[in-house]
């Protein structure tokens, strides 16, 4: 058995190559032989968020505080809040990230294949960060308004 203690990991910043504004990671623990998987407690401050990437064997995000944003390649942009458990799938392409103006923390865990636990690629660029953010806000927007009509309706 091996426990590590709260604050005694060292916090690093998400790299530049990575992530897109400011990120940072906690690692929780690394794979240790015969298990291959790892996790961290990744928090992005908001617009912060991933490059497009895939892990080959899969991915478990549990959404610990805050509210952020997902989309899988060629999907629409999803809201996930605290609370909330993400599963994606091995290889699916997708980034993720916090909202437009709230932080989100979530632990990420994923197993390493062939000693690696993540693929990345090319970053989500400023433009279709805002561009996907305001269809969602759109979206949301109708969603709440649909609600409220029919509140008001029944009064």
């Amino acid at each position: 058995m091996n426990t590590k203690r709260n604050g005694s990991q060292i916090s690093t910043k998400g790299p530049a190559e990575y992530f897109i504004g400011t990120v940072r990671i906690d690692m929780l623990f690394q794979a240790s032989e015969p298990s291959h998987t790892t996790a961290a407690s990744v928090t992005f401050e908001p617009d912060a968020r991933t490059a497009r990437h895939t892990h080959p064997l899969g991915q478990v995000l549990i959404v610990t505080s805050g509210t952020g944003r997902i989309q899988r390649w060629g999907g629409p942009i999803e809201e996930i809040r605290a609370g909330d458990v993400v599963w994606i799938p091995a290889g699916q392409k997708h980034w993720h990230g916090a909202s437009p103006t709230t932080s989100m923390t979530h632990i990420a865990v994923q197993e390493k294949m062939g000693g690696k636990n993540v693929e990345w690629m090319e970053k989500v660029s400023d433009d279709q960060y805002a561009t996907r953010s305001e269809e969602l806000s759109i979206v949301l927007r109708n969603e709440f308004d649909k609600a409220n009509a029919v509140e008001r309706l029944g009064d």
